[in-house]
């Protein structure tokens, strides 16, 4: 038997990789340094949505992360550190904050996400526990101001690719879009087939069907390193042994920065961390809802309502700070009603505080190709907090580009180089 097609990283990106991968009948090994589905695909908003797939570098994003200096409670928390790289980074992203390359990158994204409701439902098909359901996403605000400004940016950007109303919703009439919206709520609009999945569930519905088609995922063990000869990886290293490969995917979030640099191939990655809760809510939201001005989330998850939001960049880390939790439920607050009284009992009244460090090039584009001078090394990560969405549709391109031996066109924009050559990022 030939050696297998290592994939490093057990989240939703890499586990996509593995299935499409062994589903074309090749040999797959997966390697996570913790248990399956336990990074930064564990606590999101499971969205999988088509009118949010945007690159986070936007114009004005930069003024605003400035503003947030010394302000915890800000959607967009800016904590500068004292370390080049990070600055070099900030400055990258700045770069990125332009409208044309905002325009492009958010063209780029929604040609890959094309087929991303239609993979879905083939996974579906073949028996994997996705978890999706299609209840459409809620735009709330405060303003109806805000709120047709909004839609008018959306529905420019969109161009006809997903169906957007004709304006919205107004007045006591907007709360009749979900019962869980408070009389605060100015003014809303519905994005109708907009998705939601439990993403701890799926990422186990992933892992299922990769044990069915015989795929080994070695669980609580590290990558150390590689080995490599003429140009191949012929040798994944770990904390359990070393396993020899045909190949290998670094699709490991985070941690991709430093597999990467250990093959000569460093990326400059930064952690827009984010944070969620579960919480019981009465009633409970019938959509994912997303909160206009103060930028958070609300999604129904199970049988409880998983509340999330902010962009937190103050280094790769995963601390929890508990300020951000208190500001994304005050958040919350104006959009579902006073379901705290006191930021003092939310520790009685929440479960599974999360923090999880999304991965982000400066662009706020994935990378999803071959490395270079590498015939059989590849990556698949920075997909920020796309992840879900994004991940059955990259491993699926990625698959054909292993395949194959040539890339799909709809992958050219997140190419590996690009981070070096289109944009100085050495």
């Amino acid at each position: 038997m030939s050696a297998p097609l290592v994939v490093v990283g057990g989240g939703v990106v890499g586990l996509c990789a593995a299935y499409y991968l062994a589903r074309e009948g090749m040999p797959v090994e997966v390697v996570e340094r913790r248990a399956i589905g336990s990074g930064a695909s564990r606590g999101n908003a499971g969205w999988v949505c088509l009118s949010h797939s945007t690159p986070v570098p936007a114009p004005g994003v930069v003024r605003y992360a400035l503003r947030s200096l010394g302000r915890p409670d800000s959607p967009l928390y800016l904590r500068p550190l004292p370390d080049p790289a990070f600055a070099r980074w900030l400055w990258r992203f700045w770069r990125s904050s332009t409208p044309a390359a905002f325009r492009r990158g958010y063209a780029a994204i929604a040609e890959l996400n094309r087929d991303t409701f239609d993979l879905f439902d083939g996974l579906r098909a073949a028996g994997v526990g996705t978890t999706l359901t299609r209840p459409g996403m809620v735009h709330a605000f405060l303003s109806a101001t805000e709120a047709r400004h909004h839609l008018a940016l959306q529905r420019e950007m969109a161009d006809g690719r997903y169906p957007l109303p004709d304006d919205v919703v107004t007045g006591e009439e907007a709360r009749l879009l979900d019962d869980a919206l408070s009389p605060q709520v100015r003014a809303a609009y519905l994005v109708e087939g907009e998705g939601v999945v439990d993403p701890e569930a799926f990422a186990r519905g992933l892992a299922e069907a990769l044990a069915a088609l015989g795929v080994k995922v070695h669980e609580n063990t590290g990558v150390t390193g590689f080995r490599t000869a003429a140009g191949r990886v012929t040798a994944v290293s770990t904390t359990t042994g070393e396993l020899p490969c045909s190949g290998v995917v670094i699709a490991a979030g985070m941690r991709s920065a430093g597999l990467l640099r250990a093959l000569g191939r460093p990326l400059p990655l930064q952690a827009g961390k984010g944070y969620s809760f579960s919480v019981d809510l009465d009633p409970a939201p019938r959509h994912t809802l997303y909160f206009g001005e103060r930028r958070a989330v609300a999604s129904p998850i199970g049988s409880t309502t998983r509340i999330g939001g902010t962009m937190e960049l103050s280094g790769n880390n995963n601390r929890l700070d508990w300020r951000r939790v208190v500001a994304v439920a005050l958040a919350s607050r104006h959009y579902l009603g006073k379901w705290f009284e006191d930021p003092d009992d939310l520790v009685g009244q929440i479960r599974d505080p999360w923090v999880g460090g999304r991965p982000f090039l400066p662009d706020g584009l994935p990378v999803v190709d071959r490395l270079p001078g590498y015939d059989n090394a590849f990556a698949a990560t920075g997909h920020g907090m796309l992840g879900i969405t994004l991940g059955p549709v990259t491993g699926h391109r990625l698959t054909e580009y292993i395949r194959t031996g040539h890339r799909p066109e709809v992958l050219a924009p997140f190419r590996f180089d690009r981070s070096i050559t289109a944009q100085g990022l050495s």
